[in-house]
């Protein structure tokens, strides 16, 4: 207790500059699940990708951040082991961020799109299971993640291969595409106007301290489709086209409406993941000074201090500004060649996922379902279409992160314990 009194103002600032820095990889690495198809398919250029990813992550994160966060993220460890010694918690969660943050800059500078939320559960097992004890982990939860890790993409990548092969036969292998395109492209945008608002309800609005039912959740998912299908009807409509144009000029035509989708559907998928995944940073970082503020004292929630969740909005920010590029790269040009209509289904399939687990409960990685659901596009297209050695290293990356993060946090654990204590 001693150790809190005497040092908790210094341990709430390197709690802070260890959350910024969490909050830096987060953006550098994660935001590429918002905007890498969207730049592989030249819907938007990197900079306008990056431009309009800052806007929605940083609205997503300070917005719809949280009120209140989970002091122990995602329930991953027992709390009543710190009880006694509540300055190793604040160790802890130091250690898991600096781990953290380190493994996903790393990452984001080789290109490798890994998991955030894998990373800080990764470091958080690590310090708690070696520093505290085996019995502080609950291991069941675990299991849940490393399975994750072949389900998330798979379903990803078969629900992307469903709607790239619906579009491919309604629309692209007909006689006349731009026709088709104008009678089923609607349903495929009420079909994301549905999924993404979803999306919203479920993963952004709770935290606002919004809580809509899930009945009603559906029925205002089901009037948004519906409205952003006809809106959409009448926009295409109105796009002039000459009915001798070759089958080359209609397929350019078709494209185009489908960049426009696959905009909507990025910055929806940037708020959606700037208000869940933030959470990756200032979990943790709240837990720190709620600990300390408290005297010791380890509460269930951690109220979120003012100035917590504008740090994590601008950490993911310059995260975003000075490293996503890098990973962008990766999954909209590194894996298979992408344009508008086979983005634009791997971004709906990955929305479609985070519903899902949402409703389930599973364990999901927002990078994995991205990633899954540009595999099942690729797959479409036969499994020459796929750039292996990418996903061969994406792999890889995605089996490392978790003890990755252990063995780091483990080591920057017992270097801030012996600090202090000395």
């Amino acid at each position: 207790m001693d150790i809190l009194s005497t040092y908790g103002v210094m341990l709430v600032v390197i709690a802070a500059l260890v959350g910024f820095l969490m909050a830096w990889g987060i953006g550098a690495n994660d935001v590429a699940n918002a905007m890498g198809t969207s730049v592989g398919s030249k819907a938007l250029t990197i900079k306008q990708a990056i431009f309009i990813a800052m806007v929605f992550e940083f609205a997503g994160a300070y917005l719809a951040g949280g009120e209140v966060t989970s002091t122990i993220r995602k329930g991953i460890i027992d709390s009543a082991f710190f009880i006694e010694q509540p300055e190793l918690l604040v160790y802890g969660m130091i250690s898991a961020l600096f781990a953290a943050g380190v493994w996903l800059a790393v990452a984001s500078y080789l290109g490798w799109p890994v998991s955030t939320t894998h990373s800080i559960v990764g470091a958080i097992i690590g310090f708690a299971a070696v520093g505290v004890s085996s019995d502080a982990v609950m291991w069941s939860k675990v299991g849940g993640i490393v399975g994750s890790w072949i389900i998330t993409p798979a379903i990803s990548g078969f629900i992307a291969y469903i709607i790239f092969m619906s579009a491919q036969k309604l629309i692209f292998d007909t006689d006349e595409p731009f026709k088709n395109a104008k009678r089923y492209v609607p349903f495929y945008m009420g079909l994301a106007g549905f999924v993404l608002s979803l999306v919203t309800i479920k993963k952004g609005l709770k935290h606002v301290g919004l809580s809509i039912p899930s009945a009603e959740g559906y029925y205002i998912a089901i009037a948004i489709a519906v409205g952003v299908a006809l809106i959409g009807r009448l926009f295409i409509n109105r796009i002039k086209f000459d009915a001798s144009d070759d089958h080359r000029l209609q397929f350019i035509s078709v494209e185009k409406v489908f960049a426009i989708l696959m905009v909507v559907t990025a910055c929806c998928m940037a708020f959606a993941h700037g208000s869940n995944d933030v959470a990756n940073a200032i979990g943790p970082l709240a837990a720190v000074v709620s600990v300390v503020n408290s005297g010791g004292e380890i509460g269930k929630q951690a109220p979120l201090v003012w100035w917590i969740l504008p740090l994590g909005g601008l950490g993911i920010v310059a995260g975003l500004a000075l490293f996503g590029h890098r990973v962008i790269q990766t999954i909209g040009k590194g894996i298979t060649h992408l344009t508008p209509s086979r983005g634009f289904a791997a971004e709906l399939a990955a929305a479609s996922t985070v519903v899902i687990a949402s409703g389930t409960g599973l364990p999901i990685s927002t990078t994995q379902t991205l990633v899954g659901g540009v595999l099942g596009v690729g797959m479409a297209r036969g499994i020459a279409a796929l750039n292996m050695g990418v996903v061969r290293n994406i792999v890889i990356s995605w089996v490392i992160t978790l003890p990755v993060g252990a063995g780091l946090s483990i080591v920057f654990f017992y270097i801030i314990k012996a600090i202090f204590e000395a």
